[in-house]
């Protein structure tokens, strides 16, 4: 605490001595005329009353100044501990600030700053200002009219890429201003990137007001009848409050100028206490939406999860097979499905069938809409046709070989091949005419199809080519279509075989048989005059014809292993043909 000034100091101030003459000189001159006025009137006054008058001007002088004194005295003690303690909360102040993470500066009246944080070092630099030097004119001003409204308004002061909101508050009993600064970079880029947005971005308030729309968003403003500042409509704020509540359930669509339709997608944004509105635009969805309900073929929407989101009417077979309802989940293996086909780049397809009929679904995913869309194609009558088509292709190969048929189905009308070293072989049933009547019509056709089929059997065994059956008679070549080394020795196994009927599985009786060979040099063809059907014949080009080498009873098997022989063409001809 400072020591207080002596007495004589205080005595010896001006202002004091001025009090005490002029407190003597109008008590004493009182008391004077008070005491000695009749002497004085009446001329009297000697010589002894001029001590008495001193004493009456000298004794207010004295007490005057006295008085003076000590109450200067206490005065000046009592100031000098308000002094001392204001001091003391000052550096109090001064020290506080200091550690404070903010920025805070102090700016006496006169503009001169007289103390700065290091925090606040930005806002300084934007300020154009240090402490001990003087604040320009124009900052000084703003300063002092944001002090002096009610309530305190704030100003920016930018430096570099930092925003600071300022504050400045006055305080009077140290005839300066506090002021304080805010780091708003954060908020302003938040509140600047919407404008830049392609996309409706909009704003609102925890109580529906609407705060911000930027310029992408004004065809859905326009359309709602919205202007910032004003509340949004109560059932879109109830759609939208519900969003948020339930982020899973479906953000509300709005519509827009020009016939357009966006989904409003609400966010909270708690740190800055509102809420930003996301537009996305459906209009292409939708209009994808309403031709698939027109279409003939059946078309259906899933979401990502497997809810099923749409299904235009023609799907109903499909929806059937798959189990679907629109609105529903699909079942987990019938999803795992659809996914797999989708995965697969070349053939993303699966089929299903409902009713009868079957229909081909194309999986495709619509990343734009965060959907899976499934075609389908009725494919029932394509079926029909592959089935026929392929009944056609087994009669036909069961007439002719398989280069034949792909030569005939190749546009080939005449069709005429030499084939040298081939041999044919014979077989027919020992006494089929006597056989034949005595069985029944049914037990002859079981009779020759059980012998006909094994025959089919070996020769596919053993490499034989089937030529044709003739009543009870079967016939096969071997070195056509594709020649072979060893033709005269192929067709053994298949003699002895169907001789003995070791080849059959039937337990029946096996009917005896009787084989023949004949190698020759053979021709043959198609003639375009037959498009009834074919049957392949041959023709032989030599002088030796086929001839029985077994004669009845009990042998009637012989293979000739003796000659060699060549022929020349093979070809089909004319069902029934001999």
């Amino acid at each position: 605490m400072p020591a207080s000034p002596p007495l004589y100091r205080i005595a010896a101030d001006r202002s004091v001595l001025v009090r005490a003459t002029l407190t003597s000189l109008g008590v004493g001159t009182l008391l004077t005329l008070v005491n000695h006025g009749d002497r004085i009137q009446a001329g009297t006054m000697g010589a002894g009353a001029a001590l008495p008058i001193a004493v009456t001007y000298v004794v207010p002088f004295l007490v005057s100044l006295g008085s003076s004194v000590i109450a200067l005295r206490l005065e000046r003690r009592s100031s000098a501990v308000t002094t001392a303690l204001l001091e003391h909360e000052i550096a109090a102040i001064n020290r506080f600030p200091g550690q404070n993470p903010n920025p805070v500066m102090r700016v006496t009246e006169d503009g001169l700053m007289t103390f700065a944080n290091a925090s606040s070092a930005p806002v300084r630099a934007a300020l154009g200002v240090e402490v001990g030097t003087t604040l320009d004119g124009a900052t000084l001003a703003r300063i002092r009219t944001a002090a002096a409204a009610t309530p305190p308004e704030t100003f920016e002061a930018t430096d570099g890429h930092r925003t600071f909101q300022v504050l400045s508050v006055h305080i009077p009993e140290l005839g300066a201003y506090n002021v304080y600064g805010t780091d708003i970079t954060a908020a302003k880029v938040v509140a600047r990137f919407p404008d830049k947005n392609t996309n409706p971005v909009l704003r609102m308030s925890p109580d529906g007001r609407l705060t911000y729309a930027n310029p992408a968003s004004m065809p859905i403003a326009r359309a709602l009848g919205l202007e910032v500042g004003a509340p949004v409509p109560a059932g879109l704020l109830a759609d939208l409050q519900a969003s948020l509540a339930d982020p899973p359930a479906p953000a509300p669509e709005v519509p827009a100028e020009g016939g357009r339709t966006f989904r409003l997608s609400p966010v909270l944004i708690p740190e800055f206490d509102f809420v930003n509105l996301y537009g996305t635009e459906l209009t292409a969805e939708k209009a994808i939406d309403r031709i698939p309900t027109q279409n003939p073929n059946p078309v259906m929407r899933l979401s990502r999860t497997g809810k099923v989101t749409f299904a235009n009417p023609a799907s109903a077979l499909v929806r059937q097979a798959l189990g679907a309802t629109v609105g529903a989940e699909l079942d987990p293996a019938v999803f795992a499905r659809i996914l797999t086909a989708g995965d697969d780049a070349e053939h993303p397809t699966l089929e299903v069938e409902a009713e009868g009929r079957i229909f081909r679904l194309r999986v495709v995913s619509m990343y734009e809409y965060d959907a899976i869309n499934v075609y389908g194609t009725d494919i029932t009558a394509a079926r029909q046709v592959e089935v026929l088509s392929a009944a056609n292709e087994r009669l036909l190969l069961n007439i002719l070989p398989p280069s034949i048929a792909e030569r005939l189905r190749g546009g080939e009308t005449v069709i005429a091949d030499r084939f040298d070293d081939m041999a044919v072989l014979f077989a027919d049933v020992v006494g089929f005419t006597t056989l034949s009547a005595r069985l029944s019509p049914v037990e002859v056709i079981d009779l020759l199809n059980r012998v006909f089929t094994m025959c089919d059997e070996l020769a596919e065994r053993f490499g034989l080519e089937k030529i044709k059956t003739i009543g009870d008679a079967y016939m096969v070549a071997a070195g056509l279509p594709e020649p072979r080394p060893d033709h005269r020795a192929s067709g053994r196994p298949l003699a002895w075989t169907s001789r003995s009927g070791s080849g059959c599985t039937s337990a029946r009786p096996w009917p005896a048989s009787s084989a023949s060979r004949s190698s020759s040099t053979t021709s043959g063809g198609i003639p375009s005059t037959w498009p009834a059907g074919w049957n392949r014949q041959v023709w032989p080009a030599g002088s030796r014809s086929p001839r029985r080498l077994a004669n009845g009873w009990p042998r009637p098997l012989n293979w000739s292993a003796g000659g060699s022989s060549r022929s020349r063409a093979r070809g089909p001809s004319r069902p029934g043909s001999s």
